[in-house]
């Protein structure tokens, strides 16, 4: 070893480095002094009930001046107040934390925390002041008071002052540049941001600042609907009114309080944009903490303040640590306490909420397989069920079915439904078989064919649920979703065993359908169906429908989403066409009165047959998916010419 020693750190030179690169904000110098002064007056409540100091303490309060004149901008308070050998010992060195060492003293004395932890909070000062001066008095008996001033340069003075109040006051003379602290409109601005709800009210001109109260400080118990519902207008005014929201208040084993809210989502909100609040004993650190809060729960808006988040030195950052993934945990966990209790107590409003929160709850269970076990069984889906009008609402236990005390009178009547419930429900038309929806619109066709022949359908239309349907066929393996255009259930269809063929072709007049489908569209790739769709009214069933397979339209999808493109429709499909509904049994007829009388020529009934079989498809096409320019403009000219050459043949009968 040639030499072992201690490294030199020179005042001289850290003291700039302090000043210009410790904050990245110049404003935050008034968010320091402020908690600094707040600090004094817990000190000396701590003091008081130590029983050291037994003179009346008065009425703590913080009073922020301001002298355009002078260029001066004053913070004094009535606290603990310094000594002379105080102000060497925490003022003049460097991050020496006056705070950490009154907390080991008097441990257990407090009502409030104490904020200051680094002991750097003050130098932020001279990041806006070319001189400093500090006036105090302490509350210890037979103190004399003491003046200190800097330049700002590692030179200081300590004198004798005059002051007779007990406390402090920290007065900045302003650099010319920082000169908009003189506005009290400004300073007023940034108590509102950073120092709100400190507990000590901070008076400017004789006007309370700040709200003071926290109430994330509160028990919840001590918090009515109102007070929650308060604060959240206090932080986001002109918003709707949240869903609900999440109370966090723990000790162990971090300490975190902080009141979170779901917002009603609207189009212009960004949901990967926290706007949580972090705060650190109730001292605003930042507008998001996105490093904290679970991807899926970023929606979510509020406070969280806690002395357990790592922040860096200027308490305006978050550092790395595991312990912030320990606390999102909890916070996960939380939300997810919530909704189950929100489901248990008040299914109405539980509905109510999830037709906003649920895409996200559902990202959750994707994400999170803590959060999944905690509402896998609290996971909804609308259904196309009806619901029973009761006379009154049943009390129900918790495993009961979720639609018949959820009905809100200013609501339509929708069911919503957990999957466990469907299958339980569905067991003997269709066990562990479930139908679902994607697009209530465009599969409005299909969606009416299954309610009428009993058999019900889940609506799975937010953009997560393409996804989340595969989640759910893993967490239920034995059950088979399907969705309502990949196939038809043998239940919407009947039996063709009976058909009678035809003497003179040989055929089932299916088999007919089919050749005369076939050779209209002349589509080798699209395989033509013919079924019978059950229906009491034949008329209101669809004339012909576009199936997609369930697996080959999954296989597209996911095609598509791995080449980050639109799912193109494929070109190989079914076209069903329902042999039951009387436009294509009338086809049928037209087609076999057309081949009686056959020429080689293609006659105008042959034209007509074969234009209706595209129109047919054409409309059953529409279901699924949009023609483009040119596609739409050969519906129209095809439905023109379908409708010219139904009025002629009309025309000439009555003629």
């Amino acid at each position: 070893m040639l030499e072992q020693g201690t490294i030199s750190i020179h005042t001289e030179n850290i003291f700039p480095i302090i000043k210009k690169s410790l904050y990245s904000d110049h404003q935050i110098f008034l968010r320091e002094l402020v908690s600094n002064a707040v600090d004094a007056i817990q000190k000396l409540k701590m003091v008081s009930r130590a029983g050291e100091y037994n003179e009346d303490t008065g009425e703590p309060e913080i009073t922020i001046a301001i002298d355009k004149n002078k260029k001066t901008l004053s913070i004094s308070d009535n606290g603990i107040g310094m000594t002379a050998e105080e102000v060497k010992k925490y003022i003049n060195q460097v991050a020496f934390s006056s705070a950490e060492e009154f907390i080991h003293k008097y441990e257990g004395k407090a009502d409030q925390p104490i904020i200051g932890h680094f002991g750097l909070g003050f130098y932020s000062s001279f990041m806006v002041a070319k001189k400093v001066d500090i006036d105090t008095l302490s509350y210890q008996e037979g103190s004399q008071a003491v003046h200190w001033t800097c330049d700002g340069s590692p030179e200081f003075t300590l004198d004798e002052s005059s002051r007779t109040v007990r406390g402090t006051t920290i007065t900045l003379t302003l650099m010319p540049d920082e000169e908009e602290y003189l506005e009290a409109a400004r300073i007023r601005n940034l108590v509102k941001t950073y120092c709100d709800f400190m507990p000590v009210p901070i008076k400017l001109d004789g006007q309370v600042l700040n709200q003071e109260k926290a109430p994330w400080r509160e028990s919840p118990s001590n918090l009515t609907k109102e007070d929650y519902l308060e604060f959240y207008r206090y932080l986001y005014p002109f918003q709707e009114e949240p869903l609900l929201w999440v109370h966090l208040n723990t000790d162990y084993p971090f300490i975190i309080n902080g009141i979170m809210y779901f917002p009603k989502m609207r189009p212009d909100v960004d949901v990967t944009k926290g706007q949580i609040k972090l705060f650190c004993n109730q001292v605003f650190v930042s507008d998001n903490c996105e490093e904290i809060i679970p991807q899926f729960l970023m929606p979510m808006r509020g406070v969280i303040d806690s002395t357990d988040i790592p922040l860096n030195v200027s308490r305006s950052a978050l550092q790395g640590d595991r312990t912030v993934k320990r606390i999102g945990d909890y916070i996960a966990k939380k939300v997810g306490d919530r909704l189950k209790e929100l489901y248990r107590d008040d299914r109405e409003q539980y509905i109510s909420a999830w037709k906003d929160l649920g895409t996200f709850v559902k990202f959750g269970v994707l994400n999170d397989d803590k959060f999944k076990k905690q509402v896998e069984d609290i996971l909804i889906f609308r259904s196309t069920a009806k619901i029973e009008t009761k006379p009154a609402v049943e009390v129900q236990s918790s495993e009961g079915d979720l639609w018949q005390d959820v009905t809100p009178s200013n609501t339509s009547s929708t069911r919503y439904t957990t999957i466990k419930e469907y299958l339980e429900r569905n067991k003997e038309r269709h066990e562990n078989r479930v139908f679902y929806s994607t697009d209530e619109a465009s599969q409005s066709t299909y969606i009416e064919l299954h309610k009428n022949q009993g058999l019900e359908v889940l609506f799975m239309d937010s953009f997560i649920d393409t996804h989340f349907i595969n989640f759910l066929e893993r967490e239920y393996q034995h059950v088979k979703f399907t969705r309502v255009d990949s196939d038809l259930d043998n239940t919407l269809l009947d039996d063709k065993s009976g058909e009678i063929v035809d003497p003179t072709t040989k055929k089932t007049k299916s088999e007919i359908i089919k050749e005369l489908f076939e050779k209209s569209l002349n589509r080798p790739k699209v395989n033509i169906r013919t079924e019978a769709l059950k229906s009491d009214d034949p008329q209101g069933t669809p004339p012909a429908m576009v199936l997609l397979p369930e697996i080959l339209r999954r296989l597209r999808e996911m095609n598509a989403m791995m080449q980050q493109q639109n799912a193109d429709f494929p070109e190989d499909h079914i076209l069903l066409v329902n042999t039951a509904h009387p436009l294509i049994q009338n086809l049928a007829n037209i087609n076999q009165g057309s081949i009686i009388i056959q020429s080689d020529a293609e006659s105008p009934t042959e034209q007509l047959v074969k234009m209706i079989c595209q129109h047919v498809y054409d409309l059953a096409l529409m279901s699924q998916k949009g023609f483009d320019a040119e596609g739409m403009k050969s519906f129209v000219e095809r439905s023109n010419n379908v409708l010219t050459k139904l009025t002629e043949q009309a025309s000439k009968k009555n003629n």
